[in-house]
């Protein structure tokens, strides 16, 4: 198993090119492709953290970061965990501690760019199921019989479910937590929805690196299929978050962006 360096998605040994960054919502570095393994992650010194969110919910990171550096979130609920967005890295102490946070039901990620080490750290966790969004199998570099796909909605546990929006990818999709803050519901958006620098904005991209912007027509269906589920506050997969009223403001994101690029503002330009 080899890791692609500038994702950190992890790839069958017998990969020469990492699809996800040569496709043109990624990158590949000017250099070529580089690949990297875990062994040679934990010799250079990267540590995976474990931290407390609010109850009940963690984020997972590495440092140094690793690949895209996303933060995953681990939902804890009384039937079993959900690991969102799995880093492409993992150590023992990682390992144990996600381990002592509960039995790890699942495992999935938003869209390609997430995928992680998540075949990894499905059988360092007693092999939990991979969840991939149907629409999104294709882009797998890892085959293994734990991944299974899932399309439109797929509940987690009680109050707990992946909803498929698209967008980003055609299988995009963000995790609704209704027990999240405090019983007024989480959405963890990951950057099928981001949360921008003022904190009280979302955006909507085909690609933030290279900056290719949605549909309007998209835009508004991401917003109309999330805003049906009740939520508050959201978490994105690098550390942003809407502390409250998240629901509101993406509907006014969705319009403001809707806005711009129907040419209602131009004669701002």
């Amino acid at each position: 198993m080899r890791i692609c360096r500038t994702c950190a998605v992890e790839h069958a040994d017998t990969t020469a090119v990492c699809a996800i960054c040569a496709d043109e919502r990624q990158w590949v570095p000017a250099g070529g492709q580089q690949w990297t393994t875990l062994d040679e992650l934990a010799a250079a010194g990267h540590l995976t953290r474990v931290r407390e969110l609010e109850p009940d919910l963690f984020g997972v990171t590495v440092e140094p970061k690793v690949g895209i550096g996303q933060q995953a979130h681990l939902v804890r609920t009384p039937v079993g965990n959900l690991l969102w967005d799995p880093p492409g890295y993992l150590d023992e102490d990682g390992i144990r501690t996600v381990r002592e946070l509960g039995e790890v039901i699942a495992i999935a990620a938003s869209h390609p760019h997430m995928f992680g080490a998540q075949v990894q750290w499905s059988h360092a966790l007693g092999r939990a199921p991979v969840l991939v969004c149907a629409s999104d199998m294709g882009w797998v570099a890892r085959p293994d019989p734990v991944i299974q796909s899932w399309t439109g909605s797929r509940e987690i546990a009680p109050g707990l479910t992946l909803v498929q929006v698209g967008g980003h990818f055609p299988g995009s999709a963000v995790a609704h937590w209704a027990r999240g803050a405090a019983g007024r519901g989480v959405l963890l958006g990951s950057d099928t929805v981001q949360t921008n620098p003022d904190r009280a904005s979302l955006t909507f991209m085909r690609s933030y690196p290279n900056r290719i912007p949605l549909s309007a027509a998209v835009v508004g269906r991401i917003a109309t299929t999330i805003e049906a589920h009740a939520f508050d506050r959201m978490y994105d997969n690098f550390g942003g978050t809407i502390d409250s009223d998240a629901r509101a403001i993406l509907r006014r994101s969705a319009d403001r962006y809707v806005a711009w690029v129907r040419g209602d503002h131009d004669h701002l330009t």
